[in-house]
């Protein structure tokens, strides 16, 4: 559990913004970083046990950039990518994904504040009573995290792109994605 000092600390001076074309490479480097290699191994979300390969490429944050329905929501401290998230406009929901904290700030409360961003954009800017988000249903720290900040498992799930690298390498064949929802009204 975080100190009140930690998650102050967290959220001191932060900016956040939707990113822009010239973010692209510094939010590709800060997704990789918290989820695959060595460098990963820093923070908890780290993937490297059951993932290799890439999280994601510059095309594919670009394409969230540019979508009309999405946004990439871009954390700065001190004029420096910290932190991200997707958000989708998908009629009477959001989708959450592309969430990322920079690996040596994980655990202290950062996450929290932007997930709690995240929620309250997709509510105010779009209307949106429900966000959802895909999980890989093997991490169960991770689901466990998301739990505590009101979302639920459902029980649906979504098969892993084996075969499709630009999700990454799997290292075990039971990879599937679950579906967690949280109400936002």
């Amino acid at each position: 559990m975080d100190s009140p000092a930690a998650a102050d600390t967290a959220t001191t001076g932060l900016t956040f913004r939707d990113a822009t074309e010239a973010d692209v490479d510094a939010l590709v480097a800060l997704v990789e970083s918290a989820y695959r290699g060595e460098s990963s191994r820093m923070g908890w979300t780290t993937e490297a046990d059951i993932l290799e390969g890439r999280r994601t490429d510059p095309e594919g944050v670009l394409e969230v950039i540019k979508s009309p329905d999405s946004r990439l929501l871009t954390v700065e401290r001190d004029g420096s990518i910290i932190a991200c998230c997707q958000l989708e406009h998908r009629g009477d929901h959001a989708y959450f994904g592309m969430f990322a904290v920079s690996p040596t700030l994980q655990g202290g409360g950062l996450g929290k504040v932007v997930i709690a961003e995240a929620e309250r954009t997709a509510r105010e800017t779009w209307g949106a009573k429900e966000m959802q988000m895909t999980v890989i249903s093997v991490r169960d720290d991770l689901i466990a995290w998301y739990e505590r900040r009101g979302y639920r498992r459902t029980g649906r799930m979504s098969p892993f792109p084996y075969g499709d690298e630009r999700f990454g390498i799997p290292q075990r064949d039971d990879l599937q994605f679950e579906l967690l929802v949280k109400p936002l009204v």
